[in-house]
Order: C-alpha cells, then structure tokens, then sequence
C-alpha cells in the first residue's frame, strides 16, 4: 500500500471475527482503480466494544465502514441518522461518516435488487416472491422488494409468529401484500400443508432462500420444502455464495427453475456502499473480478 500518505481517507469493515472477510480485496481494488487516494480494512470489533468503535469514526476521521455479524442491528443505536431502509429492517450494513454525522444505511436490500435486476430482469421484483426464512437477510431483503414495488410477497419460516412479525411491519409500512405461513419441512403430499405449498409454488416468479442452510462447511443441507413445485418460468436464488452451486440450487435447477447464488448481492451491497462514501460510480466489472478472485482462492 504504497500510495497511503497522510491524505488518505480510511473506510472498513467493523465485525467478530472479520478475518473471513472480502470486502478488503473489492473496496481496495476498486480505490485503485479510480486512483482515489484511499484504503479499506477489517476492524474485529468485540461486541463489549462496539460503541467505542463507532465513536472513534470520528474521532479518527473514518469517511465510513461496513458492518457485519454479529453488529448489523445493534449498531443502530449508536447512530445519528438512519435511512429508510435500515430503519424498516432493523439493521445497518453501512455506516457513512458526514462531518461527524453519522447515517447508517442498510445495502444489502438494494444490492439483491441490482444483482436481480442484472441477473435475471427487473420483471421479477414485481413478484410474487416466495422469501424462505425471517432472519435478517431475509427482512433486508423483503424491505427492499416492498420498497421497490412488489405487489405480493409470501413468508416461510419455521417460527410462524416471526414470519408474521415481519409480514405486518411490511404492509403496514410499505403497503405491500404479505402473507407469512409455517415452514415444518417436507409435507406429506395430500395433506394440508402440501396443499398450501402447491398453491404458493404455482403462482411465485421468483424463490429466495434466505438462511445459513448449505453455506460451507455444511454444504449438504438444504430448506426441507417440496421442490417437486418448482417448475420453469421461475427464478431461484440461494443468498448462500459459497459454495457457488448450493443443494438449494440444484434442486430447484433440476425442477426447471434459473438459479443463481449470492455473489451478486454480495458484489452489489458492496458497490452502493462505496458510492455512499465516495460519490463516484463504482467500478463493478474491477469489484466483481476482485470478489471472485478472492472466494475462488478461499474455497
């Protein structure tokens, strides 16, 4: 890093641990590409010790971070300004730093929406879509589509009452139609609960599977539901990105479903963040070879 003088600004990324991160690699190539005389780097910051680092953005001057597990929602309270997205889903994955104001933005949402959109077509936001899991990928996710126009989203989670919490903060936020229903695994075909699924599954465009199932190391597991139900005409995305084809993926590719993973939303959240901090486009062609090169070489 030859080029850091004392004029160059520092952005990061603020977790526990950090050490897996990729955002270093993306955000740092990127900076050079346009020349910008700035760097990036991963801060392990102890949950005891996290309002200590958001104050030290500015006392040290930090143009803006990352933020990841486990501090996405409870960085909120330590922050000035929220936008309407990290304040409908709870959580901040980027924190922007204004003359010692500081607004936290939530781009994970809007960067699944951008992959999507580049991916698959912009036809697939206005659903319906099936969200499968209510954790916080799945509310930052669920807010961006409700904020970007879908007229129909439907939640499957095992804990129904999550589901249901998430589905009334949504419509009544954002005017979206939203229905939240039980997921209990692989349903008894005739019952019931196979029934509901088949009429969710015949109507759905798009399926984003939203929970840690299939992330390495545990790369055989996978969402219990009737992939049977899938057919053609649907999109399906894993937010899962490593490993690059989960059982999810091929699953829902063999019932004639596309399928993508979460390297997009992942090249993406990370592209808006740097426009936040540097009111430049970001160079995503540079940021998504830097991505991939990065997870190709963890494996």
């Amino acid at each position: 890093m030859g080029w850091i003088n004392g004029k160059t600004k520092i952005c990061g990324i603020f977790g526990y641990p950090v050490e897996h991160s990729f955002s270093p690699a993306m955000h740092n190539a990127a900076f050079k590409n346009l020349s910008l005389n700035r760097a990036y780097v991963p801060f392990p910051v102890r949950p005891e010790n996290l309002a200590y680092a958001v104050e030290a953005m500015r006392t040290l001057g930090l143009a803006g971070v990352n933020v990841t597990v486990p501090h996405k929602q409870a960085v909120t309270e330590f922050l000035d300004e929220l936008s309407p997205a990290a304040r409908l889903s709870g959580a901040v994955n980027t924190i922007v730093n204004e003359g010692g104001v500081l607004t936290g933005h939530n781009t994970d949402g809007e960067g699944f929406i951008r992959a999507l959109a580049e991916s698959a077509g912009s036809e697939y936001i206005r659903g319906p879509v099936l969200i499968i899991g209510a954790g916080g990928a799945a509310r930052a996710v669920a807010v961006a589509l409700a904020l970007s126009g879908t007229e129909e989203i439907i939640i499957a989670n095992r804990t129904e009452a999550r589901a249901a919490e998430l589905s009334s903060l949504l419509e009544e936020s954002t005017g979206c139609s939203v229905m939240a229903f039980k997921w209990e695994g692989q349903p008894a075909e005739g019952s019931p609960e196979h029934r509901e699924w088949a009429a969710v599954l015949d109507r759905v465009k798009l399926l984003v599977q939203t929970t840690s199932l299939g992330m390495r190391p545990a790369v055989d597991t996978y969402p219990s539901i009737p992939y049977q139900l899938v057919h053609s005409g649907q999109v399906a995305v894993d937010l899962v990105y490593n490993p690059p084809s989960t059982c999810f993926m091929n699953k829902c590719r063999e019932a004639g479903a596309v399928v993508y993973n979460g390297t997009g939303m992942l090249l993406y959240q990370g592209a808006i963040a740097f426009e936040l901090w540097t009111g430049r486009e970001a160079p995503v062609d540079i940021m998504r070879r830097a991505l991939e090169d990065s997870i190709s070489r963890r494996g």
